[in-house]
């Protein structure tokens, strides 16, 4: 059962009104990395959780995301307050109230279905999605999510200090991102609690493909590093020599009943391409300029007519 209390966690004092900046403090109201997405995460996984002691960790985070998605949202409120009121009640003239909303910043979607009100859309005006939401349902897996989702939010309210000058919003906003580094505090105790956290999941890697690092994009800007080199990795840099890696022949191959066998032979047949022919196509019949070489002629441009016999009949007067 939720009850709320009308005190917000933290004070919210705007020196005033500000549509183009609420347009970007809507990001962490209903963005991919806001407020919204985190409680909504948490909530799905406490629920879910069968440990009590993440459970708890969990509806815990996630109720006060909620109180942080308030605050925010409280910010954009106020930062809104004057286009909100001569939305509402026209008190400019028409030309003039259209110019001052497309200089506000306000996407036309605030301004008229919203009314300047705080909306569960992202910066850009994407509305909210629950897809916004990656839990799996395997603790170490999550909590390695939420490590990452607080990491993330902290950036994005680092960012929004830094393109204000309201000192009332400042304070408000490091409050919001500081909670952000407390919860991941909590995450990766949470994570590290667990004995076995590595890696996720009940099965075991294969140990001999888990130690393999393989140098993919060999050349020039090579570096090592303890990611790559050491001990514990065993590294390929020539691919041509180590794969395929099982050991096995490196083709795909299935096993199919004699009436899909036969089907299958008759398919390849039917589709059978002619390397030794070169026909000429709609691409030679319509090239210009910029085509490159087409059929029947070697340096580019329009076809030599004489060695495409079947396409000058198609192009010659009837």
């Amino acid at each position: 059962m939720f009850m709320h209390n009308k005190r917000l966690q933290y004070t919210v004092r705007v020196s005033e009104p500000n549509p183009k900046l609420a347009t970007m403090m809507l990001e962490q109201f209903g963005g991919a990395d806001g407020e919204l997405a985190a409680a909504m995460r948490y909530f799905t996984q406490g629920l879910g959780e069968e440990d009590p002691g993440r459970k708890d960790m969990l509806l815990d985070i996630a109720t006060e995301e909620l109180s942080h998605l308030e605050v925010i949202g409280s910010i954009v409120a106020m930062l809104n307050k004057g286009v909100k009121a001569q939305l509402a009640e026209g008190a400019m003239e028409e030309a003039e109230l259209y110019r001052t909303i497309g200089a506000s910043g306000t996407s036309a979607k605030e301004s008229l279905l919203f009314g300047g009100g705080p909306a569960l859309i992202d910066s850009a005006g994407v509305p909210w999605t629950a897809a916004y939401v990656d839990s799996r349902s395997e603790p170490t897996a999550d909590l390695r999510s939420n490590i990452a989702a607080e990491s993330r939010a902290k950036i994005v309210y680092e960012r929004l200090i830094n393109i204000t000058d309201d000192p009332g919003i400042k304070e408000a906003l490091g409050f919001l991102m500081t909670r952000e580094v407390a919860h991941q505090k909590s995450f990766e105790k949470a994570l590290y609690s667990i004995e076995d956290n590595f890696p996720p999941g009940k099965l075991p890697g294969i140990e001999k493909y888990a130690n393999i690092y393989v140098n993919s994009s060999p050349g020039e800007g090579d570096a090592t590093g303890p990611w790559n080199s050491g001990p514990q990795w065993e590294r390929i840099d020539d691919l041509s020599q180590s794969l395929p890696i099982d050991g096995g022949d490196g083709t795909a191959t299935v096993a199919l009943g004699s009436g899909d066998t036969q089907l299958l032979d008759k398919l390849a047949a039917r589709t059978m391409s002619d390397p030794n022919s070169d026909p000429v196509t709609g691409v030679d019949l319509g090239a210009g300029p910029g085509a490159g070489r087409v059929t029947g002629d070697d340096q580019g441009g329009a076809p030599d007519i004489q060695q495409a016999p079947a396409m000058a009949e198609a192009t010659a007067p009837k």
